[in-house]
């Protein structure tokens, strides 16, 4: 059965002993909880924007919390999450310099640039044997993105496919198969000369 509280553990809970671990964690957890939800509700409740704000930033703090132990995914995340916002910006500062768009994220590269970042994420995820570390690999790949994406800025014909082959060479370069494969055919290589250079010798002998 479970023990009810008595009068006991309230006087425990209030008097705080600096020795009674259990009684200062608990009202701790209690009084910034319940200050931190009413402070979420005040400010929630102002405006339709800043529900749809704290909605989202409410989100984010769970699957924060949810993957704190997954350190390369959240790593990989927010690298993707910040390269999506720098190529989309510097694809329509591109493009309201030329005088081509309408507003600030009306760049026609924009989707081109979100699409290779997500292809960086779900393709570090998908190599079975990658070398080294999958968030490394996104953040990688991310970085070349965000180069290829200020190279749009200037031609902006060639911004997405370069920024193509950076994320495809990337993932290419860093699975653990093709590394297999380059070194048994550098090996065969070796032993192929090797091979040759025996039999002229036997010849000239």
């Amino acid at each position: 059965m479970p023990s009810r509280p008595s009068p006991g553990s309230l006087r425990r809970l209030l008097r705080q002993e600096r020795d009674d671990a259990w009684a200062v964690r608990l009202l701790r957890r209690i009084v910034l909880g319940t200050a931190g939800a009413y402070t979420l509700f005040l400010l929630a409740s102002s405006s339709m924007a800043s529900f749809i704000t704290m909605s989202m930033l409410s989100a984010l703090a769970v699957g924060v919390w949810l993957l704190r132990r997954r350190g390369q995914l959240l790593l990989a995340l927010a690298s993707t999450v910040v390269t999506t916002a720098m190529t989309g910006y510097l694809a329509a500062a591109g493009d309201i310099a030329r005088g081509s768009a309408g507003g600030l994220l009306s760049g026609q590269a924009v989707f081109g640039y979100w699409a290779l970042g997500g292809m960086a994420l779900l393709g570090a995820w998908m190599l079975k044997q990658p070398r080294g570390r999958r968030g490394v690999t996104v953040v990688l790949a991310d970085v070349l993105l965000i180069g290829a994406s200020g190279v749009g800025m200037l031609a902006p014909l060639f911004g997405v496919p370069i920024g193509f082959l950076c994320v495809v060479g990337t993932l290419v370069a860093r699975s653990r198969r093709i590394a297999r494969v380059s070194g048994s055919e550098r090996n065969v290589g070796r032993r192929g000369i090797f091979r040759f250079m025996t039999a002229t010798a036997r010849d000239v002998r």
